[in-house]
């Protein structure tokens, strides 16, 4: 599996019927509007350490209390 990713998709397109084709083309236009677009971890830096170990612990204990515990029945 050494072709690339976009080269197999051509291949599989060559074979669709128009109409598939034109629904692939709509769908990579959605993906391509809707991929996240993060902020790069160097600007994220200026806010590191403006949580007061407070509310930290607080938020560790809330975690530790309700989000370690596995319900079967929730789904």
């Amino acid at each position: 599996m050494d072709t690339p990713v976009v080269d197999q998709v051509v291949e599989q397109l060559r074979d669709l019927p128009f109409e598939l084709q034109w629904r692939v083309l709509e769908f990579t236009r959605a993906l391509a509007v809707s991929a996240p677009h993060g902020v790069p971890g160097q600007q994220m830096l200026s806010f590191a350490g403006t949580i007061p170990p407070d509310d930290l612990q607080v938020m560790r204990q809330a975690i530790q209390a309700d989000c370690e515990q596995v319900d079967a029945n929730e789904w």
